[in-house]
């Protein structure tokens, strides 16, 4: 036993050194999510912000609420709303009780960068699922849509805002599925390391509690004793 006690010293300090670095990733994490004074610095109507500001649950990292910030959030940010989501995010977010924070750096995934190729993949499925769903029969026909788009028609442009939509709702739904599954097992790992590091920490109380009473009964000297002849605030009795 006496040799697995610096054993289990130097496993606490590489859990306890692992612990502090895991609180500083997550404070850089934080701070790379909107605040809530830049929200209310943000060109909103006054109503908005009033709510906002009493709102306690956009500002919760509680388990509800980020659950809904992740499938709604997700949703919203493949929808071909791009220009105007930052604005929805906040009523969404009030609407669904959801947390603003998250809701609002979802939106991210739609960039200048990433319109594109985003909205052409959400296209692509929406497009593909309302063939398969429905086809010429209901009046949706691929084909004459490609062609409406490219003349510009605008009644072509409508079934490819259908399409997005469709596109979007699926597209989104599959993104916060993979958020949620990777945000739950980072949640287990995170709780089980907790565990493990106050499983170390009491054992290390133990310990030295343990080896401080051994050596106080090493020199005759008891609690009682040591009370009486240093007093209850630690200076020698007698000099105050």
């Amino acid at each position: 036993m006496a040799a697995s006690r610096p054993d289990m010293h130097d496993e606490f300090d590489r859990h306890h050194r692992e612990y502090l670095a895991r609180k500083r990733r997550m404070r850089r994490l934080m701070r790379r999510l909107p605040r809530r004074a830049a929200v209310m610095r943000a060109k909103l109507p006054d109503w908005i912000k009033r709510l906002a500001e009493k709102s306690w649950f956009i500002w919760s990292f509680q388990r509800a609420p980020v659950l809904r910030a992740i499938y709604f959030g997700s949703v919203l940010a493949l929808l071909p709303l791009f220009g105007i989501q930052f604005p929805l995010s906040v009523l969404l977010s009030l609407g669904v009780r959801a947390n603003l924070p998250i809701t609002l750096a979802l939106q991210f995934i739609t960039n200048p960068f990433t319109i594109v190729p985003v909205y052409g993949f959400t296209y692509l499925v929406g497009y593909t699922v309302l063939d398969a769903l429905v086809g010429k029969e209901s009046g949706f026909d691929p084909d004459a849509v490609n062609a409406a788009v490219q003349a510009g028609d605008l009644a072509g442009a409508g079934h490819a805002v259908l399409s997005l939509t469709v596109g979007g709702v699926i597209v989104g739904l599959a993104v916060a599925l993979v958020i949620d599954f990777g945000w739950r097992l980072l949640r287990w790992e995170a709780a089980v390391f907790k565990r493990k590091w106050e499983s170390l920490r009491a054992a290390r109380t133990r310990h030295l509690a343990e080896r401080e009473s051994a050596s106080t009964a090493s020199v005759g000297v008891g609690p009682g004793e040591v009370e009486s002849r240093t007093g209850i605030d630690g200076n020698p009795a007698g000099k105050r």
